[in-house]
């Protein structure tokens, strides 16, 4: 559980330092104060780049004038279930493209994945409002992050296999020479077997998050039967072993090789895959509902995920940005309700204070306006903050 956030020169943050009494934060101000802000510091404290997409480059704080953001650091400390404290860490030393994000852990440089031993942040965003309307890459982006929360070593299956794409449609592009046969059945079979652990790791995250959302027909949000649209991933999830799969994605990258050198972009595999959601209650594809209907369900996908989540090592953290913009006020307690009823910690926005009506003497609230934080008691730290990356 975090109970400190600190920021330095971290986007329309010049020094904050944010005591947490644990549980429910709601962070509520006016559009632009920073509320977005915060929750993007406490999704960089595990490895990515965070619920925007930044780069590192890209969160240091500007003053008017400058033409190149400020080095900056966010650092939390932690408690664990045992008492213990944990310190964590990350930020960057030195502004430029090729500016690279620093972990501490304890004072210790540290590799980003040991922050999963600490912290997993989950995160909805008004960016997903519209999920299963958006194009299909976004859909599957936003999956393969709920897959790796629990399962790490799934986005370097994804890296993995999306690098040896890129050089199979280099080599059939290339109009200067045909492609090395060799060098093509190497890359193929590399992306065979990377997208069928791709692909097994899908099927069985699908299972476990559909699982969650069955277990618990009682909330409030509309249900979903989830779905994965791809030959690889029908295969795992009809329980068709590895070795097949791999088989499988290597006969279609063969045959495919004319197709994907006339179009100039690869047509087949794992990476074509799709998320597919119908709602139950009405029986039609959730693409066909309201950004109301689509937000619940997001939702509900997200309980379930933190559910999924509860069984791992490291406690999950729920961020919520706007999330109760579009639920009715039943929905809207009843979110408030589960994440009390889970004993979740979760960092909630919005505009709006009554909208958090129903946690009122059940959360910790606190102002965000111009790069500034209070609440009930004082809550701002507006002299210099360490660095992260000075610490130990």
């Amino acid at each position: 559980m975090i109970r400190s956030l600190a920021l330095t020169d971290f986007r329309s943050y010049a020094s904050a330092s944010l005591p947490v009494s644990g549980g429910a934060v709601v962070l509520h101000g006016p559009n632009g104060a920073g509320k977005t802000n915060l929750l993007e510091a406490i999704s960089l404290l595990t490895p990515g780049k965070g619920l925007r997409g930044a780069t590192a480059a890209e969160m240091g704080r500007r003053e008017p004038g400058e033409a190149v953001g400020r080095p900056w650091a966010v650092a939390a400390t932690l408690r664990g279930a045992d008492g213990d404290e944990v310190r964590l860490g990350t930020g960057v030393q030195t502004m430029g493209p090729s500016a690279r994000r620093i972990v501490r852990i304890d004072g210790e440089t540290a590799p980003p994945g040991r922050l999963l031993d600490h912290l997993r942040p989950v995160w909805a965003t008004p960016e997903q409002d519209r999920l299963f309307s958006d194009a299909r890459a976004e859909r599957l982006r936003f999956f393969d992050r709920l897959v790796f929360a629990a399962h790490p070593d799934h986005a370097a299956v994804v890296s993995t296999y999306e690098k040896a794409l890129r050089e199979r449609l280099r080599l059939l592009t290339d109009d200067t020479r045909p492609p090395d046969p060799l060098w093509l059945d190497a890359l193929e079979a590399r992306l065979a077997e990377s997208g069928a652990r791709a692909a097994v790791a899908r099927a069985l995250a699908l299972q476990e998050l559909q699982a969650g959302i069955d277990a618990r027909a009682d909330r409030p949000f509309p249900q979903a039967d989830l779905g994965l649209a791809g030959p690889a991933e029908e295969m795992a999830t009809a329980g068709a072993d590895e070795a097949d799969i791999v088989e499988a994605l290597g006969e279609g990258l063969m045959r495919a090789r004319p197709r994907d050198a006339a179009a100039g972009r690869s047509l087949f595999g794992p990476h074509r895959s799709d998320l597919t959601a119908l709602h139950r209650e009405k029986n039609r594809p959730a693409a066909e509902g309201s950004s109301g209907e689509q937000k619940a369900l997001v939702l509900n996908l997200i309980l379930a995920q933190v559910t999924r989540l509860a069984e791992q090592p490291a406690q999950p953290i729920l961020l919520l940005d706007e999330a109760p913009a579009h639920l009715d006020e039943a929905r809207r307690a009843a979110l408030f309700d589960e994440i009390e009823a889970l004993k979740l910690q979760a960092f909630m926005t919005g505009t709006e204070r009554p909208l958090f009506a129903a946690l009122e003497g059940r959360a910790q609230f606190v102002a965000v306006e111009g790069g500034g934080l209070s609440s009930p008691s004082p809550l701002v730290g507006e002299g210099g903050g360490r660095s992260p990356t000075d610490e130990g």
